[in-house]
């Protein structure tokens, strides 16, 4: 019996390019440029609006190939994060 793999998509860096914009690069190649301002603005929760401040936004984190800041209390799934749009 065969079993075929995927391998997984995991995240390998992150650019900070401007506003709540990051280029975020991804183990196969891929490159895609994600927004978070809509998600960030339209959110009623406390814990994710805070990350409107824009200091407290650009300290990501990139583990396990998942990007997450504040030990993963804000965290996107990867393949929303490689489409290039969160919700």
């Amino acid at each position: 019996m065969s079993t075929a793999t995927t391998p997984y998509i995991n995240v390998t860096e992150v650019e900070y390019l401007d506003g709540y914009r990051l280029r975020i690069a991804f183990n196969d190649g891929h490159v895609a440029v994600v927004d978070f301002e809509p998600f960030l603005r339209k959110s009623y929760h406390p814990d994710i609006k805070k990350y409107l401040d824009l200091a407290l936004f650009r300290q990501w984190t990139v583990a396990h190939g998942n990007l997450h800041w504040n030990d993963f209390e804000l965290i996107f799934p990867t393949s929303d994060l490689y489409a290039g749009h969160i919700s």
